[in-house]
């Protein structure tokens, strides 16, 4: 039997990240300004985010060097360990192979920090000392409370209110870690006011969350904010991952013919593929690279693609993204991180060149798929990297039908320590499937009022 985990050394962490979009045969439109419609240019970012973040997200540059302290502070609990697993295989009785790249030793319990980190490092180079963000699971939010303490830089979180109430862990975990949070929509923002006064109850979602915590910086010279996806500087830092797990398949003899994701913003896919696409589109290899998003929120496979505001409220820039609509409302689901309305600009600009794929997945087949890794391999994943195993396990069972050895890698981007009450749901019979119906898309898409994109 060939090995079960494939281990690097320190020495072998990244000393660059990988930004795709210097290889891409269509680059990105721009995104336009909020007020103007114009192509956002830098300055324009600038109440935002420091300036070295700001010159990534701008980058055509391959390659963008980590700095040496940020790459210290990666060895924490970089390089993550790539296992294949032998007993899930077993179980689905399937030629294929199965590998994982395990995210869940950080810290957090995620691969946020893999961005966390540097975007505190950026902040604390030009002087912040306050960082708001939103948060959807608590992952992020996590994240960047333990980077934030790193550096001696404030952080104040705007929690999505469903998971704010499934998951009080969460929030203590970042309490511990010296955070400020505070359930979404709020009545310390405009933002969430105008909410609470269309809805007392509403459940939140990440573009309300994000319309919080941008208000709480614009209006305040001395806070930054900052984004735990979506944006390229974001998808770039995760690259780290699929670097490692580069080295780590040929350490295995093995190629992935298909590398999964689960997919919200962009940040745990694109952290995986994206490397593994740098091959596909030099031409030296082919691999099916497909994002595993939820049924309840499926902007890639049934959004459309167009300009759209990142957060509810339309304070940010206009995005060129598949989206479901910026006031768009996913049901409450248990996968927190990927109730968001629509996909960083870079992942929706190779879905829409074919460069990858996507898949929808509703939460009970994603806790089945779960349930079943649990069962097999010892690790509890997140409900966001249940996801990425159902449709694993959908490839497998389609490899084993039709006798072919497919090579499958997926992200296992984060454990599930905290969030055990969504599988008492599952146990209990509690979770709903969440599907949408075409009429729900249809109205959803038919409120969105930004510019369109010629086809």
């Amino acid at each position: 039997m060939s090995e079960t985990k494939i281990l690097l050394s320190e020495r072998e962490i990244p000393r660059c990240w990988y930004n795709i979009v210097a290889d891409m045969p269509n680059k990105p439109l721009p995104p336009l300004h909020p007020a103007t419609g114009e192509p956002l240019t830098p300055d324009a970012l600038e109440p935002l985010f420091p300036s070295g973040l700001i010159e990534q997200e701008m980058s055509q540059e391959r390659w963008i060097e980590i700095p040496p302290e940020v790459r210290d502070i990666y060895a924490l609990w970089r390089p993550t360990p790539l296992f294949r697993a032998h007993r899930l295989e077993k179980l689905l009785d399937t030629p294929a192979r199965i590998y994982y790249k395990y995210e869940g030793v950080s810290p957090a319990g995620s691969h946020k920090p893999n961005t966390a980190v540097p975007q505190a490092w950026y902040n604390r180079q030009d002087g912040v000392k306050k960082i708001t963000t939103e948060t959807g699971a608590g992952q992020w939010g996590s994240a960047l409370s333990f980077a934030c303490e790193l550096f001696g830089i404030q952080c104040e979180v705007y929690m999505v209110r469903t998971s704010y109430n499934q998951k009080p862990y969460r929030k203590l975990m970042m309490n511990t870690w010296n955070a400020q949070v505070y359930p979404s929509p709020s009545d310390r923002t405009e933002a969430g006011r105008k909410i609470l006064a269309q809805d007392p109850d509403s459940p939140g979602s990440l573009g309300i969350a994000i319309s919080e915590a941008v208000e709480m910086a614009a209006k305040n010279d001395d806070v930054r904010y900052s984004l735990g996806s979506v944006l390229n500087h974001v998808l770039l830092h995760q690259t780290i991952i699929g670097q490692e797990a580069l080295v780590q398949m040929e350490m295995a003899g093995h190629f992935p013919d298909i590398v999964i994701g689960p997919f919200g913003g962009g940040s745990n896919f694109a952290g995986l593929a994206f490397p593994f696409l740098k091959h596909q589109l030099e031409g030296k290899q082919t691999l099916r690279a497909i994002a595993a998003e939820p049924a309840a929120c499926p902007k890639l496979s049934r959004g459309v693609f167009r300009y759209d505001f990142g957060d509810t409220v339309g304070m940010t820039p206009l995005l060129p993204m598949y989206t479901l609509g910026h006031d768009f409302i996913p049901p409450a689901i248990h996968a927190g991180g990927l109730r968001y309305h629509g996909a960083g600009v870079v992942v929706s600009q190779l879905l829409k060149d074919k460069f990858i794929e996507a898949q929808a997945v509703d939460q009970v087949e994603s806790f089945e798929a779960g349930v079943s890794f649990a069962r097999t391999e010892g690790i509890i994943p997140a409900p966001e990297a249940n996801h990425g195993i159902a449709v694993a396990v959908r490839e497998a069972l389609k490899a084993r039908e039709e006798g072919a050895a497919k090579t499958i890698l997926m992200n296992l981007s984060g454990h599930g320590n905290f969030d055990m009450a969504a599988y008492e749901a599952y146990f209990n019979g509690g979770l709903e499937r969440f599907e949408l119906s075409q009429e729900e898309i249809n109205q959803a898409v038919a409120r969105i009022k930004t510019p369109e994109i010629p086809q």
